[in-house]
C-alpha cells in the first residue's frame, strides 16, 4: 500500500501563515513587532552599502561571536521561567562588537546568536525570537553609530594624548548605554502593548533591576574598553563573563523559587515564612496588624467555561489590580488555587476593612478580558468575598490569625459572596460592612455568572 500526501499548494501555504501565533497578537502589538523587524532589516541593508569592509575585521568578528557562542553553550542547561524578562549579558559582546567594528557588524551578530539560543536552548515563538534579533540590531546598532560618527572621531581630533583614555572610557560608557536603553525600551514596548497591565516599575524600575542592568553595563564597559587596546584580553573577560553570568542566573533561580508562577506574588510557602517573620518583629513594639484572606467567587465556574488558560489570566490580572492597590509594607501571596493572603502592619481591623472594601470595587469594577480560545475576547467579570482578621494579642502567631480570617471569609461567602467580613478584638461578633454600609458600585452584567461579550 502506498501512502502519498496531499498537495501542498498556494491554499495550504495561506493557510499556515494563518495559523502563526504572530496574528494572534493584539493589532497594535502586531504592528509593533513588525515594524521593527523591518526596521532592523532595513538599518542593516544601508548600514552594509555603506560599510567599507575589510578583510581584517572578520578574525576578530568570528572570535566575538565564538565567545558569545561559548557562553551560551556553557549556561544552556540552566533553565529560567518562560516570559520572563532576563539579563544573559550577550550585551558584553554586543557592545565589544559595536565599538570595535563598523555598525554592520552588530545589526548582523543577533542573527546567529538568537537562532543558537532556539536550536541548543529551547524553542520560542518564531516572532518573539525574531523581535529579540531586531531589539538588539537597532540598539546596539545605534550605539555602534554613535560611537564611530559622533563620539569617536571628536576624541581623536580634539582631546591630547593625555585626556584620551579618560574620554574614551567615557564615550563607551555613554554608547553602551545608548544600546542599552534602546534595546530595553523597544522590549518594554512590545511587553505594554502585549499585556496593557504590565507595569514598567516591575520591568525597569526595581532596585534589582537597576542594580543588575548597572553591573552589566558596567561590565560591558570595562570589557570593551580592555579589548580596543587587545583582543588577547578575550582570555581573560570570557571566563569573567561566564561567572558573572552564572551568578546572576543564581540570584533568579532563587527569586523565582520565592514566586508563584501564574500570579506573580509570593508563593504559599515564602508568603507563611516571611508573614511568620514579620509577626515576629511586630511583637517586639506591639502595632495593630491584620490579616485578609481573599478568595475568587466561583472561580471553578471561569475555568469549565472559558478554559484553564483564561484562568489563568484571570488569575494574573486580578493579582496585579490588588497589587496595585496596596503599600510597599504589605505582604501578599497566592495562598493556594484561587485564594490570597495579605499581611498589612499597622492596620487595625477597620481600616484593613477599608482596604479589603477597596480591593473588592477594584477587582469588580471591571471585566477581565481573555480570549475565547479562537479569534474573538470577551470580558469576565468576577467578585471577591473577603475574610479581615485583625490580631489580638502579641501571643498569637500567623495560623491562629490565619484561623480566624479563615473563619471570616466563611462568614462573607455564606452570606451570598461578594461581601467583606471582618472579625477584630473589639467586635463582639463578625461585621459584614457590605450589608449595611455604602459599597463601590459593579457595573451590571459583570458578575460570575454573566460574561460580558466584547
Amino acid at each position: 500500500m502506498t501512502i502519498t500526501s496531499a498537495p501542498r499548494g498556494p491554499r495550504w501555504a495561506v493557510a499556515s501563515l494563518r495559523r502563526w501565533p504572530l496574528w494572534a497578537l493584539p493589532p497594535l502589538a502586531r504592528a509593533y513587532v513588525i515594524t521593527t523587524a523591518a526596521a532592523a532589516v532595513l538599518a542593516a541593508v544601508v548600514a552594509a552599502a555603506y560599510t567599507p569592509w575589510h578583510p581584517s575585521q572578520i578574525p576578530a568578528y568570528v572570535l566575538l561571536l565564538a565567545c558569545a557562542a561559548a557562553m551560551i553553550e556553557a549556561t544552556r542547561d540552566v533553565k529560567l521561567a518562560r516570559d520572563t524578562l532576563t539579563r544573559d549579558l550577550q550585551e558584553v559582546w554586543y557592545v565589544a562588537i559595536a565599538l570595535l567594528l563598523p555598525p554592520v557588524y552588530v545589526l548582523l551578530a543577533p542573527i546567529p546568536l538568537v537562532a543558537m539560543k532556539q536550536w541548543r536552548v529551547r524553542r520560542n515563538l518564531a516572532h518573539r525570537r525574531v523581535f529579540s534579533i531586531a531589539s538588539n540590531s537597532l540598539g546596539y546598532g545605534a550605539a555602534s553609530v554613535e560611537f564611530h560618527s559622533g563620539l569617536r572621531p571628536l576624541i581623536d581630533r580634539q582631546l591630547p594624548a593625555t585626556g584620551h583614555d579618560i574620554a574614551l572610557l567615557a564615550a563607551i560608557v555613554a554608547a553602551a548605554v545608548t544600546g542599552y536603553l534602546v534595546n530595553a525600551w523597544l522590549v518594554v514596548g512590545a511587553v505594554k502593548l502585549t499585556s496593557p497591565t504590565a507595569r514598567i516599575r516591575t520591568l525597569m524600575f526595581t532596585r534589582e533591576a537597576i542594580t543588575t542592568d548597572a553591573v552589566v553595563t558596567c561590565l560591558a564597559t570595562l570589557i570593551a574598553f580592555a579589548l580596543s587596546f587587545s583582543l588577547a584580553a578575550l582570555i581573560v573577560a570570557l571566563p569573567v563573563v561566564l561567572m558573572q553570568k552564572r551568578f546572576l542566573m543564581h540570584s533568579q533561580l532563587v527569586a523565582e523559587a520565592r514566586t508563584d508562577a501564574k500570579t506573580g506574588l509570593l508563593n504559599a510557602a515564602t508568603w507563611h515564612r516571611e508573614a511568620a517573620t514579620e509577626l515576629s518583629r511586630i511583637r517586639g513594639y506591639w502595632s495593630p496588624t491584620s490579616l485578609a484572606i481573599i478568595d475568587i467567587d466561583h472561580f471553578k465556574l471561569v475555568n469549565d467555561t472559558h478554559g484553564h488558560l483564561a484562568g489563568d489570566r484571570v488569575l494574573r490580572v486580578v493579582a496585579d489590580r490588588f497589587a496595585s492597590q496596596l503599600r510597599d509594607g504589605d505582604l501578599i501571596g497566592r495562598f493556594g488555587g484561587e485564594e490570597f493572603a495579605i499581611l498589612l502592619p499597622a492596620t487595625s481591623g477597620t481600616e484593613a476593612g477599608r482596604v479589603a472594601e477597596r480591593l473588592r470595587g477594584h477587582v469588580g469594577g471591571t471585566p477581565i478580558v481573555v480570549s475565547d480560545g479562537q479569534d474573538a475576547t470577551i470580558g469576565v467579570g468576577i467578585t471577591v468575598s473577603v475574610g479581615v482578621a485583625e490580631l489580638a494579642h502579641s501571643r498569637q502567631d500567623l495560623d491562629e490569625l490565619l484561623a480566624v480570617a479563615d473563619a471570616a471569609l466563611y462568614q462573607a461567602k455564606a452570606a451570598g459572596r461578594d461581601q467583606i467580613c471582618i472579625m477584630a478584638p473589639g467586635l463582639d461578633e463578625p461585621r459584614l460592612p457590605g450589608l449595611d454600609e455604602p459599597r463601590l458600585p459593579v457595573p451590571p452584567g459583570t458578575g460570575p455568572a454573566a460574561p460580558a461579550s466584547q
